[in-house]
Parts: C-alpha cells; sequence; structure tokens
C-alpha cells in the first residue's frame, strides 16, 4: 500500500505542467504595480472580486478605473504557444487609460525586436474607446503592425480589445451590457436545403462572398497611410490589374460542402472536423497570396483573420489543408485554394454574420512594412437556416458554463488535434518498452542494435524535440509546489498532451529501468549530444576520458545545481525559472537555436564539450537528469545482467560505458545510467567480452575432444 502510495504521488509530482497558477494572473501581478504608473494620479489598488478577475483602481478612495490581466480573460497565443499577459486599466467611460505589458514568452521578440518598441505600442492602446469597438466589431481602430512581428502585435490586439469588451459588457462601463444569447430569432443549418448548382448561382445568392481589389484601390488606401514611404512606393502595375480576388465559403454547412467541394473532398472533410467544428474555403487569385510564406515558421497564418463580434479566429498550420479542386460547375482558375478549420469552444456561430479581415501589407525598406486592412463580409444566406423554438428550461439547467467544462472543452479539443503526435509518441514508446523488456534479444546484433539505437534517437530528437517541442524541463518540477500551494488540478496537465503522456511515462519508467529510459532515449537534448558526438567519432575527433576521481567529483555538480533551484523555487517560482537557462533545452529545441547569441553560445559550448566528452551535460549539469536520479533508487528490477567476473578482474564495460556509469568492481550505478544498452550488447559479445571467450574456448574444446558435444552459442 505504501508503494502504491507513493507511486501515485510520483505520477502526481511528475505530471506538473509550467501553467499551473494561481486562480487569477491579476493577482499575481498586481501588487508589483504600482497604480500611478498604470492610471495617472492614481493612489492604490482595492482587493481583486470574487466574481471577476478585476480590481478597482482607486483615487481619494473613489474608484476612477478596473484593472484586469488580459490572459484572464482570452486565451489567444502567439508564436510561443503561450498567452501574452498585459495589464488593462478601464475607465468607467470604457475607455482605455492605461495598459502595460507584464510578461510574454515570444521568441520572435527575444531575437531581435526591441521590448521596449512592444512595450510602447501597448501603451500606445490608452485611450482606445470600447463603446466604439463594440459597434464596429473591434475595427474602430488603426492597428499598428511591428514588421516581423505581425503575429505578435495582432495578438496583443485581439487579446486587448476582446478582454476589454468582456470586462466593460460584465462591469456595464459606458453604457455597455452582456449580450443577450437568446434574443431575436435563432436558426440553425438546415441540411436538407437545396446546394446551388453552378458558380454563378452561388455568387449571387450569397453562398460565395467576394473581396475583390484591383492595384488602383490598393494604391489608394496606402495613399491614406501616416507614412509617406507608404505612398511613394505605390505598385506599378497598370491600376486595372487584379490585386487580389478572393472569395470564401463556409463549406461545414452539408449542402455547400456538396457542392463546392464534391462528395469525395466533402467526405475527407467530415472526417477531418470534430463535434462542433467548422471550416471555410478561402480561394484567390491575382498578386497578393492570402496565405503568404511566413505562417511556415511560426504555423500562424497572419494575412488573415476571421472575426464575429467578440469572437477573432486566427488560424495555424493544423487547422489548415489545401483544396484540390472546385467541383461546381463554373467555378474560375484560382492560384490560391484552401480549407481552414474553426475549432469548437471558440463562441463562433455559423448562424450569424461574420467577417474575414485581409491584411494587406507594403513594404517601405529592406525590413519594414506597413499594413492595411480590408474586409470581405459573410453571411450564410437564409435559404441554408431554419427558425428554431428552444425548448422551455428550468433557469438553473441554464446556468453559464463553469470554468472546468470550459478547460475540459479546451484540452478535448487539442487532444483530438494532437492525434498524429499522440500516435507517434505511443508507438515510439511501445517500441522502447519492449527493447527493455526484450533487450537480451535486442542486442544480439551488436551492428543492428547501433543503427535502431541512432534511428531512435533521430526521431527523438527531430520529431519530439524539435517538431513536438516534448522537451521535459526541469521547471516543470519545480512548479509542482507552487500547484501544492494553490491547488492541484488535472485540467492544466492535460494542455499539453505529448508532454503528459512523457511524465507519465518517466513515472512509470522509474519504478521499472530508472532515470535511463527517459535520459537514455527520449530526451532531445541528449538524442542531440550522442548523435553530435558520433558524427564527432566519425571525423575522428579524439574523444576524453576523464579520470575516475575527477569524474566522482564532477557528477554531484547537477546534483547541487538541482537542489539550489529548488531552493529559490520556494521563495520565487519566477526567479526559478530565470536561473533554469542553465538547460540549454529552450534555446537547443525549442527555439531551434534562433535566439540571442549569449543563449546560443551557451548551447554550442555544452554540444562542443560533448564532441570530447560524450554525454558532457548530461553527466555532470543536468539538474533534470538529477531530480529524476533521486526517485530512480526506488526501481523494483534489475535488469541489466552482470557476470561474476564483471570488475574483478574485467574492466571491458566499465572501461567502454559511454557515460562511465559502472564502477571499477563492476556495479552499475543507476543514478548516472542513461540505459542505452551498451553494456549488455558486450555481455554478450564473443569478440569483445572476456567471459564469453572464455565459454566458447572451453565448448570449443569439449567439442573437439573424442565423444565430444557439438558446439552451440553460448547461455547468457
Amino acid at each position: 500500500m505504501k508503494l502504491f502510495r507513493l507511486v501515485v504521488l510520483l505520477c502526481a509530482s511528475l505530471c506538473l505542467a509550467v501553467s499551473a497558477r494561481a486562480a487569477t494572473v491579476l493577482q499575481e501581478y498586481l501588487p508589483d504595480t504600482v497604480a500611478s504608473e498604470l492610471v495617472p494620479g492614481a493612489d492604490g489598488f482595492g482587493p481583486v472580486r470574487d466574481d471577476l478577475a478585476v480590481a478597482p483602481v482607486l483615487k481619494g478612495g473613489q474608484t476612477v478605473a478596473w484593472a484586469f490581466v488580459t490572459s484572464d480573460f482570452v486565451g489567444t497565443t502567439g508564436y510561443s504557444g503561450k498567452p501574452i499577459h498585459t495589464l488593462v486599466a478601464i475607465g468607467t467611460d470604457a475607455k482605455i487609460v492605461g495598459v502595460r505589458l507584464v510578461k510574454h514568452s515570444e521568441p520572435i521578440v527575444l531575437i531581435g525586436i526591441p521590448e521596449a518598441k512592444v512595450k510602447a505600442l501597448v501603451a500606445g492602446y490608452a485611450g482606445l474607446d470600447l463603446v466604439a469597438e463594440a459597434k464596429s466589431g473591434g475595427t474602430a481602430h488603426e492597428v499598428d503592425i511591428i514588421s516581423g512581428a505581425t503575429v505578435t502585435v495582432m495578438v496583443i490586439d485581439d487579446s486587448i480589445v476582446r478582454s476589454g469588451l468582456k470586462v466593460a459588457r460584465a462591469l456595464g462601463l459606458g453604457g455597455l451590457a452582456p449580450e443577450t444569447a437568446n434574443a431575436g430569432p435563432r436558426f440553425e443549418i438546415d441540411p436538407a436545403a437545396a446546394p446551388p448548382a453552378d458558380w454563378a448561382e452561388a455568387e449571387g445568392d450569397g453562398t460565395l462572398r467576394r473581396l475583390s481589389l484591383d492595384v488602383a484601390q490598393v494604391n489608394a488606401a496606402f495613399a491614406e497611410h501616416p507614412d509617406e514611404r507608404a505612398r511613394e512606393r505605390a505598385l506599378a502595375e497598370p491600376p486595372q490589374t487584379t490585386f487580389i480576388d478572393m472569395q470564401a465559403a463556409l463549406v461545414s454547412v452539408p449542402p455547400v460542402g456538396k457542392a463546392l467541394l464534391g462528395p469525395a473532398e466533402e467526405a475527407n472533410l467530415e472526417g477531418w472536423l470534430g463535434e462542433g467544428e467548422n471550416a471555410i474555403a478561402v480561394m484567390a487569385r491575382g498578386l497578393y497570396s492570402f496565405k503568404g510564406s511566413g505562417y511556415v515558421r511560426g504555423g500562424i497564418f497572419d494575412r488573415i483573420v476571421l472575426i464575429q463580434d467578440d469572437v477573432s479566429v486566427r488560424f495555424r498550420d493544423r487547422d489548415h489543408r489545401r483544396l484540390g479542386g472546385v467541383a461546381l460547375a463554373g467555378a474560375p482558375e484560382f492560384t490560391e485554394m484552401d480549407l481552414f478549420r474553426i475549432p469548437a469552444g471558440l463562441g463562433f456561430d455559423p448562424t450569424r454574420p461574420f467577417r474575414i479581415q485581409l491584411l494587406a501589407q507594403r513594404e517601405v525598406g529592406p525590413i519594414e512594412k506597413v499594413f492595411h486592412t480590408f474586409d470581405l463580409g459573410y453571411q450564410l444566406p437564409q435559404k441554408y437556416l431554419r427558425a428554431v423554438t428552444p425548448p422551455a428550461k428550468d433557469v438553473v439547467a441554464v446556468a453559464d458554463r463553469g470554468e472546468g467544462t470550459a478547460q475540459a472543452d479546451l484540452w478535448r479539443r487539442i487532444w483530438r488535434d494532437s492525434k498524429l503526435k499522440i500516435a507517434v509518441l505511443g508507438s515510439m514508446l511501445v517500441v522502447l518498452t519492449g527493447v527493455f523488456f526484450f533487450q537480451t534479444y535486442a542486442v544480439r546484433n551488436a551492428k543492428g542494435f547501433f543503427i535502431f539505437r541512432m534511428a531512435f534517437l533521430t526521431v527523438t530528437l527531430v520529431f519530439l524535440g524539435w517538431y513536438a517541442n516534448a522537451q521535459l524541463s526541469v521547471v516543470n518540477l519545480m512548479a509542482l509546489f507552487g500547484s501544492l500551494v494553490s491547488g492541484f488540478s488535472w485540467q492544466a496537465f492535460l494542455l499539453d498532451p505529448l508532454t503528459f503522456i512523457l511524465w507519465f511515462a518517466v513515472a512509470a519508467a522509474l519504478l521499472f529501468w530508472g532515470r535511463g529510459a527517459y535520459c537514455g532515449w527520449l530526451c532531445p537534448f541528449g538524442a542531440l549530444q550522442e548523435l553530435t558526438n558520433q558524427i564527432a567519432r566519425k571525423l575522428h575527433v579524439p574523444q576524453w576520458t576523464l579520470p575516475w576521481g575527477l569524474h566522482e567529483r564532477l557528477w554531484p555538480i547537477k546534483y547541487m545545481i538541482f537542489l539550489g533551484l529548488f531552493g529559490v523555487s520556494l521563495m520565487s517560482v519566477e526567479q526559478a525559472e530565470h536561473l533554469a537557462e542553465i538547460e540549454p533545452f529552450k534555446t537547443a529545441i525549442i527555439l531551434k537555436f534562433i535566439r540571442a547569441w549569449p543563449f546560443v553560445a551557451y548551447a554550442a559550448a555544452l554540444l562542443v564539450a560533448g564532441l570530447f566528452v560524450e554525454r558532457f551535460y548530461c553527466r555532470y549539469l543536468c539538474p533534470l537528469g538529477a531530480a529524476l536520479a533521486i526517485p530512480a533508487r526506488i526501481r523494483m528490477f534489475d535488469w541489466l545482467k552482470r557476470y561474476h567476473e564483471c570488475g574483478n578482474p574485467c574492466q571491458t564495460c566499465s572501461n567502454q560505458c559511454p557515460v562511465q556509469a559502472i564502477h571499477r568492481t563492476g556495479e552499475i550505478n543507476p543514478n548516472e545510467c542513461i540505459n542505452c544498452l551498451h553494456c549488455q550488447v558486450l555481455y554478450q559479445s564473443e569478440s569483445v567480452c572476456p567471459v564469453v571467450i572464455k565459454k566458447m574456448k572451453s565448448r570449443a574444446k569439449l567439442a573437439a575432444s573424442p565423444g565430444g558435444a557439438p558446439i552451440h552459442q553460448p547461455t547468457v
């Protein structure tokens, strides 16, 4: 029973995600904020409300504004996949009176764009009238784009406007009131509606909506831009040349999808969409691309965004498919045809009007651009809708969906979107488990096993690391203690499927094999070190074996680093996260070396050291490895086989262990072993292991004697 409790506690501990936080983000940042810096003349903040994550901004004891953090109300994320935390103050007239960027994790800002420039842009939202934004659907202001950080700026804009409208409506500021979902007639999609017969009918009845711009119109729009360079660099093509002719249709509506896509493509679409999800088809031709190529870098299409009231949907690569062709008769030729999925749970209603906003850009310098937006409005034609009368419901039954339900919907959607990644990781874990359970057979062919290991490490690096960003970190473990203080919740852990699965796999592996299952096989940075070391060996780079005495004194360094980080985390998790940059994982794996030069130089130095001393970082500096080594002592089995002669007198395995985890006396140190199974290859080697060679000679001698038995493979 004690062991079971220990396993449960260990699993819960190791599954902690970094996102475990206090009840509201506002409570985290408000104590460090000076009220007068957010709202001029203010002298303090009141307590955070229990029913809404807002705090009054006080001046002379009177409430002059309300402060909140955008990430408490909207979950819009940028390149980093994390929210951008912005502290906002709204006056009683629903105008923003102060804005402050408090935290972000955007790599696009870290690698060259001055943070001061982004903070200045954020501060510029002071004075924004949210009443006007509510009336215009969030387009009453111009977005001041920073060249090179388009998505980041748009995420900031979306977060400030949408969260501001939510707060203003919830508090009744400026006369705004919560929207009533049941106001007016309600409609639902009619799947039996008649589809359009051809392209002309689809355009005529509104099934297809169009945005057509020529060069003259675009030049005229940029001629009003305050930057003179936008006017000076007008397009030189003839005025009537098509800049973009873009058309869109809501193909998740069955008759529209059937007509536009055809039976086969519609069937594929149905398989792609989950429950509650919608999809639009966007087709275009002309000089300008609505996709561009920038989305390849961060997985976000930054030239188009779908907007419906307070809901904005920015499409990522996982929500995108190319459209092979249009089945509707009479369709023109397009240079771009794509499908975009609208995830469930965002509040999008296909029966209500929405618009697709196109961001047109113009280069005004070597790396500078200016922007202008154009809207393609869409309203599903009435023929595809049918009125519904909502049944009478008990008041209690129609209570608003709780945050727990919303989070559950979110993580389920994320898991559905990650099916392929989960399947690949699951396959890797099954294969690795099979290798460990049947290691005697797996390592019989030394060359074949070496090839298998190098291939597995390559998949770990490329797929788990660079593609899926499933790199575990000591930060996950440090955040456990913050979670225990603020309240444990599984919902936060489930938001990252691969990390969740990996931590559970690590927890189970610690009971069977120790830390080596992860460190030796599933750690992307460990794989990068070993692969680069193997390349170095092929290039005849000399390999250094540290004296045993020095090696023994160096490996405790990682334990001291871990204990130091743990101690700091007890006082400040934020500070511990900064100090955890001793892990090069973020630089080498998550950001793929696209970062400020000191971080890149540090990661490169560790890899260079690993060219001469295999897995230098793993051996002596890795706090995550140290943290996993401590509970690895509870493992239940000793899978690695040894002979009595190992260590006395034979030192073959000790000399050849890649990480010097085998003592001179023959024992394997489970705290340092990475389960590479190289010693098990040697254990069966007929050309290297003295014990096997001796047995082979004895059997050969016995077979050569009169009446001797035939030679068989040695039993090991």
